[in-house]
């Protein structure tokens, strides 16, 4: 079995995993979902992936998903302990020497966003979180994650470059959720083709599809993990 290593995105803490943990832990699967140091803002993407290795330790056969911002740590990870299988969740995929901060501009985020928001009504980009980030998620549930938001990332790691030079040799699947308001789908399809060169396994849900569809997602990372055991 498989230890599933769960990074989470900006503002949040390992908690906006734990019913997919439970999914894969009745799978038979080890988890680790930690929260990333916070509320301290010297603190750059690489003290980030030193804090995941830690918690990770000595276990192996680890497949490292990235949700969101997390996708800027993830991958750092791969420098640290070894990685079978590196999976991006409605990740920001960064570039190398690419500042967090220059992501959305670099990218054309802004006009992607505009461009859905006149297709359906202005959901996508709301500036409700229960609209754009939860809108399928039960609003007690949703609630409950609001009140854990932290102050992370730090101002240091959006403004540094990022520190890798080329994408690391790790077997990469990326997870897109179709009815993400966040980081629209067609948006996301043509990141993940223009920056990873591969096709998104795809899945109905919001940004916060760990919360609103937890056994569909379980589904899917089981998926992205027998890419490691897979023939070449």
């Amino acid at each position: 079995m498989a230890t599933f290593v769960l990074i989470h995105g900006a503002g949040d803490v390992g908690w906006h995993f734990h019913l997919v943990a439970a999914e894969l832990r009745a799978r038979g699967h080890d988890v680790v979902a930690p929260d990333l140091p916070a509320d301290d803002e010297s603190l750059t993407l690489s003290d980030y992936a030193d804090a995941v290795a830690e918690a990770v330790g000595d276990r192996r056969d680890l497949i490292v998903v990235g949700h969101s911002f997390g996708a800027f740590t993830a991958p750092l990870v791969t420098e640290r302990v070894p990685v079978d299988v590196l999976v991006l969740l409605a990740g920001m995929i960064p570039a190398p020497g690419e500042p967090p901060e220059r992501w959305w501009e670099d990218l054309g985020y802004e006009s992607a966003v505009a461009e859905q928001a006149e297709r359906d009504g202005g959901l996508t980009g709301s500036a409700d979180p229960f609209v754009a980030f939860y809108h399928d998620v039960p609003r007690e549930l949703a609630a409950q994650a609001l009140s854990r938001e932290r102050a992370h990332p730090s101002r240091t790691a959006m403004v540094e470059p990022w520190p890798m030079t080329a994408w690391p040799d790790v077997p990469t699947r990326f997870v897109l959720c179709r009815q993400d308001r966040v980081l629209p789908a067609e948006f996301l399809r043509g990141v993940v083709r223009e920056r990873l060169g591969i096709a998104p396994d795809e899945i109905d849900g919001s940004h916060r599809v760990a919360l609103s569809r937890p056994a569909a997602l379980a589904d899917v990372l089981e998926r992205c993990a027998a890419t490691a055991s897979a023939p070449s």
